[in-house]
Parts: structure tokens; C-alpha cells; sequence
């Protein structure tokens, strides 16, 4: 399966969230990551009529390795370490609990910065009680989308339900066990990268993202 660009993705995930729910769905909000899954997202949210808020997670990248990421943060300090760095890789890579400390700062400040010119300084839609729909346009190792989760639970909504259109097959029984419900068109064995998996995978642009929360975020 291929997908034709983002918007088509989130088209088809409407649907099978509306056909999955049918109406039985909780004062649904759509929480979506930034960027890609801001655009996913949009259709989701006219399908169930609900409103967009965001959540920003952010990898911290090894030291003279940025691209390798040994963790992720979110906006309430929640640092969520990847599994596959043990003390010893931790110690082989130069990553030390001060380096860790110091790179969380960097990055929620990059998430302050963003979600200022995301949202600008509207009120947080509350999410206590609520169904959540998280939606990002794939998961490939799934570190960020798991510090989100995690990062939402704290906020005690009543479902955390993950949307997202492709993500590899090994993955799978994984994110079940974490979220109460996961919803997903895809689930190759084959797995490279999202992009591989739509025609149109360009950058989005924060502009396009603007444009979407002044229409959907309340």
C-alpha cells in the first residue's frame, strides 16, 4: 500500500476510525505531532467534528551523532530512553546523565519555541476524560511517539487511541500494549522508512501547520 500524499492518508484513517466507533467516541480530541502528523490529522479531525491540539516530542541525538537518537523528550521534561542503549552503549557513545540533562534542556526549549509558533498563546484543549486520537503520518522506531504517549497519560484522558496510517510489522504488538486502541491501514514486513510507503512525502512546511490550527484548534 501506498499512499497518494498525507492528506489521503488521513482521509483513509477517518474512515476507519469512523466506521471502527461509529459515534461512540468520548468528547474526542485529535492530538496530533508535528509537522507530518498535522496534516494527517486535519481530516480525522472534520471527519468526528473534533478539535486539534498538538504534542512535540523531540529526539536527543548521540554526541557527534545526531541522526542516532538515544532518547526523547516531550514539553513536561518526560525523557524516555531507547531500549537498545544499555550502559555499555550508553558509555561507548559518550552519553553520560549530564549529557542527557543538558540535551533535554535544548530540546524542550526547541519545543517551547515551536509550540509558540504553533499555537501562539492559546489555552491547551483539556484532554482529562477525553478520548484521544494520537495521529502522526507513520512510526519508524516509535521512540517520539512513545514519549508522547506517556507524556498524554499524564493528563489523564480516557482513551489514548493511535492513529497512524504505516508502521512496520514487528511493531505492532508493541504499541498495542501501550495505547487502548491502535488503528492502522498498513503494517509491512518490509520496512525501510515512512517515506517509502506515500508518492508526496515532502516537508511540511510550518506554514501549513499554522494554517491548520487556525482553522481547527479552538
Amino acid at each position: 500500500m501506498v499512499f497518494r500524499d498525507r492528506r489521503e492518508a488521513g482521509e483513509l484513517l477517518a474512515g476507519a476510525i469512523v466506521r471502527k466507533y461509529d459515534g461512540n467516541l468520548k468528547d474526542p480530541v485529535v492530538v496530533a505531532i508535528p509537522r507530518g502528523g498535522v496534516i494527517v490529522a486535519e481530516p480525522i479531525a472534520e471527519a468526528l467534528n473534533a478539535p486539534i491540539e498538538l504534542v512535540i516530542p523531540r529526539k536527543i541525538g548521540a554526541p557527534f551523532n545526531e541522526e542516532f537518537a538515544v532518547a526523547a523528550v516531550t514539553e513536561d521534561g518526560t525523557i524516555l530512553m531507547n531500549p537498545s542503549v544499555n550502559d555499555e552503549v550508553a558509555y561507548r557513545l559518550g552519553v553520560t546523565k549530564e549529557y542527557l540533562e543538558r540535551k533535554a534542556l535544548e530540546e524542550i526549549k526547541e519545543i517551547e519555541r515551536r509550540k509558540m509558533k504553533y499555537l501562539g498563546n492559546r489555552e491547551r484543549v483539556p484532554l482529562t476524560g477525553r478520548d484521544v486520537i494520537l495521529v502522526d503520518d507513520g512510526i519508524a522506531t516509535g521512540l517520539t511517539v512513545k514519549a508522547a504517549i506517556l507524556s498524554l497519560r499524564k493528563e489523564k484522558p480516557k482513551r489514548i487511541i493511535l492513529a497512524v496510517p504505516v508502521m512496520p510489522a514487528d511493531r505492532v504488538e508493541e504499541f498495542q500494549q501501550i495505547v487502548d486502541d491502535l488503528i492502522v491501514l498498513h503494517t509491512p514486513h518490509f520496512f525501510q522508512a515512512v517515506g517509502q510507503f506515500y508518492q508526496d512525502f515532502s516537508q511540511t512546511t510550518d506554514e501549513e501547520v499554522i494554517e491548520v490550527i487556525n482553522r481547527l484548534h479552538p
